[in-house]
């Protein structure tokens, strides 16, 4: 039997929950299904605590203490959403919104008509809020989750005075970029490269207004030792770090990454015929969702590449021509009879799964007789 796990009761906007002992207020509020918006929460991460938007009231304690590094215990009273809180938020989410691009607002305008000016991300929107559909021009558009929050605070215009000087963007990494105005510091992208890859590759630079999201000696990416894992790509919460290229695919497709023996499993995302986007499988115990730069930027490439072998070729007069599997695998059988087996050896690649290396080395052993056998064992 396995140890039962300690649990705790506690009332949150009057529902009683039952978590984990251990468990944060925030991680008891989602388990019970109760929405606290934050920004800088993110599952995969330690808490962090950076935008504060998941302030709550807690009875018999001081203060407004927020949800994602505040201990859940047992018979505690938690109120996610009185004036005092909802105050505390929208204060801070119209300092966050005071330097980022405003067609993250609910806003009422529609695509502009032939000849009808394209309202500009980088001004104040004050129109009146009608329905909500946004600008389009942000990558994330409609996934954002700084759209979650303003949605669900009702935030339609700001009261702050704006600074949106923009800065460059950083486009000199092959498979995503940066742009930082954009950013909203929640430092999400730098715990993904320090406590998922190892890597360090980023960190927050830089103090007050200056702060920022940099790279060693404030480089652009392809000059660091960023990887391309995409990883800070995944857990940025808006259109800060976003693909080259974003569309919405009509399908998803669940297979294996074949680019190495590791068996991360993948969603391919499928649009007329073509992998458009893929995402690692969280659920799966092997990658956890988390997928290396070949197999998150290589594989719809590989699989599309104008060059890639889609039947078996033979050489016929001196020229390659296509043959089918039957003619190509009796060949080889055939030139395999004319050696000794001190003669004939079997290289396996590190594209396959361990059990197609296990079954190839086991046909070499007893089918061919051989014991000549290696492995690459790289990418």
């Amino acid at each position: 039997m396995g140890l039962k796990l300690d649990k705790i009761r506690l009332k949150i906007d009057g529902q009683e929950v039952e978590v984990e002992k251990g468990a944060t207020v925030l991680e008891a509020a989602k388990a019970a299904g109760i929405y606290i918006p934050t920004l800088c929460y993110d599952e995969d991460l330690e808490p962090y605590g950076g935008c504060r938007l998941c302030v709550v009231e807690i009875e018999k304690m001081r203060g407004l203490p927020i949800a994602c590094t505040t201990p859940a215990t047992d018979g505690m009273v938690v109120h996610t959403s009185t004036p005092a809180v909802d105050a505390v938020r929208r204060t801070s989410l119209e300092l966050l919104l005071a330097r980022h691009p405003s067609d993250c607002l609910i806003c009422n305008r529609r695509k502009p008509v032939i000849g009808e000016e394209q309202c500009s991300p980088y001004d104040v929107c004050l129109r009146s809020v009608a329905v909500t559909d946004r600008c389009v021009t942000c990558p994330a558009n409609e996934r954002c989750e700084l759209q979650d929050v303003i949605d669900y605070l009702g935030i339609t215009e700001l009261r702050l005075p704006r600074d949106t000087e923009r800065v460059p963007v950083d486009v000199s990494n092959p498979f995503f970029d940066f742009d930082r105005n954009r950013c909203i510091l929640c430092a999400r992208c730098v715990r993904a490269c320090n406590e998922i890859t190892g890597v360090g590759a980023i960190d927050l630079a830089y103090r007050g207004y200056s702060a920022r999201v940099a790279t060693f000696g404030d480089k652009q990416l392809l000059e660091s030792i960023c990887r391309s894992c995409g990883e800070c790509v995944v857990h940025c919460p808006v259109g800060a770090l976003a693909p080259k290229e974003t569309h919405r695919p009509e399908r998803e497709v669940k297979t294996t990454c074949p680019y190495c023996g590791v068996g991360c499993q993948m969603y391919l995302g499928i649009k007329d015929g073509k992998i458009i986007a893929i995402r690692g499988d969280k659920d799966n115990d092997v990658n956890r969702g988390r997928l290396c730069v070949k197999g998150r930027f290589g594989v719809g490439e590989y699989v599309t590449h104008p060059e890639r072998l889609t039947s078996p070729l033979m050489n016929r007069n001196g020229e390659f021509v296509e043959a089918s599997w039957d003619e190509a695998l009796d060949e080889v059988a055939r030139r395999f009879s004319r050696y000794n087996l001190d003669e004939v050896a079997v290289v396996s690649s590190a594209k396959c799964t361990n059990e197609e290396n296990y079954i190839l080395q086991k046909f070499s052993r007893a089918v061919l007789g051989t014991q000549n056998v290696d492995h690459c064992a790289r990418l």
